[in-house]
C-alpha cells in the first residue's frame, strides 16, 4: 500500500467520522430537547447564576476552545479567580441539582453542541485546561492533540469516579498529575494508535452501559 493511498484511507476515515458525529450528535439534540429544558429550568430554579458553563480546554492541534456543560456549580462572583480546576470528593462548589447533573453525565449533554461546531468529536481523548496540557510530554502532546477531543473515552469509563479517588488523597492536585493523568495519557495514546469506527461504537455503548449501571 503507497503513502498517497494511506492517506486517501486516514482522510475518508475522518469524513466518515465526521459526518457520523454530526448526524449522531443532531439527532441527539432533537430527540432530548425536551430533557434538556427540563435541567435548563431546574438548574435556573436551584441555584443562581448562567444554566451553561464555559471553561477553555486545548483541542485539536493544541487550538482552545470553550467547552459547554450545564453548570454544576454555584456561580462564581465577578472577578473571582478560576480556582481549583479538578473536583474532589463532595466538592461545596457544586449545587443540589449538580450532584444529580454530575452522577447521571447529563452535564455533558451540551457537548453535542461543540461536536456540532467540530470543536469536539462524540469520541476521543477527553480535552483538558491549559494548566494540564503542559504537563503533557512534548511527544505525548503532540499525538493526543492530533485528533479532535471527545465526549467520552476509554480513560471517561474508567475514571468515571475520579472525584471520589481524588477525595482520598492528601493532595488531589499532586495525586491527578502524578496518578490519574499518566494513565489518561496511556488510553488517549492507544485511542491515536486504534481509533476506527467500530471502536468508537464499543465506546459509545459501553458508555452508556456505565451511566445506566450506576443510575440504577
Amino acid at each position: 500500500m503507497t503513502t498517497g493511498t494511506i492517506k486517501r484511507a486516514a482522510m475518508d476515515n475522518q469524513m466518515g467520522k465526521r459526518i457520523f458525529d454530526v448526524l449522531a450528535a443532531g439527532a441527539g439534540l432533537l430527540l432530548l430537547a425536551p430533557l434538556l429544558l427540563l435541567v435548563a429550568l431546574w438548574i435556573k430554579l436551584d441555584s443562581r447564576g448562567p444554566v451553561m458553563y464555559r471553561q477553555q480546554r486545548v483541542g485539536l492541534h493544541g487550538v482552545p476552545f470553550d467547552i459547554l456543560k450545564f453548570r454544576t456549580m454555584a456561580a462564581r462572583l465577578p472577578g473571582s479567580d478560576e480556582g481549583r480546576q479538578i473536583t474532589v470528593g463532595r466538592d461545596p462548589r457544586i449545587t443540589r441539582a449538580g450532584h444529580i447533573l454530575r452522577a447521571s453525565k447529563l452535564d455533558e449533554l451540551p457537548q453535542l453542541i461543540n461536536v456540532l461546531q467540530g470543536t469536539m468529536s462524540l469520541v476521543g481523548p477527553r480535552p483538558e485546561v491549559p494548566r494540564y496540557v503542559a504537563c503533557y510530554p512534548p511527544a505525548v502532546r503532540s499525538t493526543v492533540l492530533s485528533v479532535a477531543p471527545g465526549i467520552t473515552d476509554l480513560a471517561s469509563i474508567l475514571f468515571k469516579e475520579e472525584s471520589v479517588i481524588l477525595g482520598r488523597a492528601a493532595d488531589p492536585e499532586r495525586a491527578y498529575v502524578e496518578t490519574i493523568l499518566p494513565v489518561k495519557l496511556e488510553y488517549y495514546q492507544r485511542y491515536v494508535r486504534e481509533r476506527s469506527f467500530r471502536l468508537d461504537l464499543r465506546i459509545i455503548f459501553r458508555t452508556l452501559a456505565a451511566v445506566l449501571r450506576q443510575e440504577r
